[in-house]
């Protein structure tokens, strides 16, 4: 698994709207880049509504959320629309960039793993765990303590 301080392995795939992303495209900005295991289920809903709460908040205070999963980009597409959600989300159906990660389970899919990139592409900080709002409050803590408009996160 990528461990704190390695650099982020870089990946490109398809996101829930049929464009791509390069993570390398976000280079110079903080990336909170989530990993969960399937779109639709109660704790991945959980979770993505819980970021897309924050996101106006993370995005004006420079952050970028990405979400990946090894669903299709169909399947994505679907789950993005049902949460209204403002990030994107990126299909890994073959599990390649999950694997890059270390974080595809042996159910082929991916862990509850998320990965805090640093401006300059390196793991700042890892949260890994099977109950979403974990990810979410840390997420929250990080960037955003500081922001005195900050409603507490979900439990």
């Amino acid at each position: 698994m990528v461990e704190v301080g390695d650099v982020a392995p870089a990946f490109s795939g398809t996101t829930d709207r049929g464009q791509a992303l390069a993570l390398e495209s976000l280079r110079g900005k903080p990336v909170i880049l989530y990993f969960y295991p399937k779109a639709g289920s109660l704790g991945c809903t959980a979770e993505a509504k819980g970021f897309a709460r924050y996101h106006d908040q993370l995005k004006s205070a420079g952050v970028e959320v990405v979400g990946v999963s090894v669903d299709s980009v169909d399947a994505e597409a679907k789950f993005s629309a049902s949460c209204s959600l403002p990030f994107p989300l990126v299909a890994d159906p073959s599990g390649a960039i999950a694997r890059t990660y270390g974080v595809l389970g042996s159910m082929g899919l991916a862990r509850r793993v998320t990965f805090f990139v640093r401006p300059d592409g390196r793991i700042d900080d890892i949260v890994r765990g099977f109950l979403p709002g974990r990810h979410l409050r840390h997420a929250v803590g990080k960037y955003l303590a500081a922001a005195p408009s900050s409603p507490s996160p979900p439990a």
